[in-house]
């Protein structure tokens, strides 16, 4: 039998486990957007739902943003995506979105370019914003992407709301009294919508 040098063993266990270790690495990279805690009255509020937690690797499945025009809804852009990829069982458990679903979806690089144009250089209002923002800035490949200022509610609601266990978005919902449509795009960007102008108005 054909023995192969230790040394192409150790630069192949090198080539198969290099990508996953920079994955692991990418939440120590510096933020490319400014994190703020300012009010604002016109922004967009962003969610996605993905195929895993980790931007770069996973994908995202559906998009959900909402533009807030002095605290009013103005326009929304909603839809699935193609992530090219099997979607987990799991993923379908927690989001609904099915492999069916998306089969007939954009993929992501026929769409990035559409959601930049649709934020317009607006003030980005996120729930748990490092998530969100990793993942709109893993499009950088397909489109630029600007260095948005970016509120995270789960910062506004630690200093504003302080009757909550903790600031999940499920649990601020359920103490807002909001008709939430959990780990939907749409449905946590309305969520985070009340949140952010209840924070607003409590400060």
């Amino acid at each position: 039998m054909d023995k192969r040098d230790p040394n192409q063993i150790i630069d192949q266990k090198l080539r198969e486990t290099r990508p996953p270790w920079r994955g692991r690495q990418a939440p120590a990279q510096p933020k490319k957007y400014k994190p703020s805690m300012k009010t604002v009255e016109n922004y967009v509020v962003l969610d996605f739902e993905t195929t895993g937690l980790k931007a770069g690797s996973d994908k995202i499945i559906q998009i959900g943003a909402v533009k807030y025009i002095g605290h009013n809804r103005e326009d929304t852009m909603y839809l699935l995506i193609n992530p090219e990829r099997h979607i987990s069982s799991t993923i379908t458990r927690i989001t609904g979105i099915t492999n069916a679903d998306v089969q007939e979806a954009p993929v992501i690089e026929e769409v990035a370019h559409e959601l930049i144009a649709f934020i317009e250089g607006l003030p980005i209002i996120a729930h748990n914003a490092p998530f969100d923002m990793g993942f709109l800035y893993a499009l950088e490949e397909i489109t630029p992407i600007p260095e948005y200022t970016v509120i995270d509610t789960v910062r506004l609601a630690r200093k504003a709301i302080t009757e909550t266990p903790n600031h999940k978005l499920t649990t601020l919902s359920a103490f807002l009294e909001l008709e939430h449509n959990a780990h939907d795009a749409l449905g946590d960007c309305l969520a985070t919508a009340a949140i952010y102008q209840f924070c607003v108005s409590r400060l």
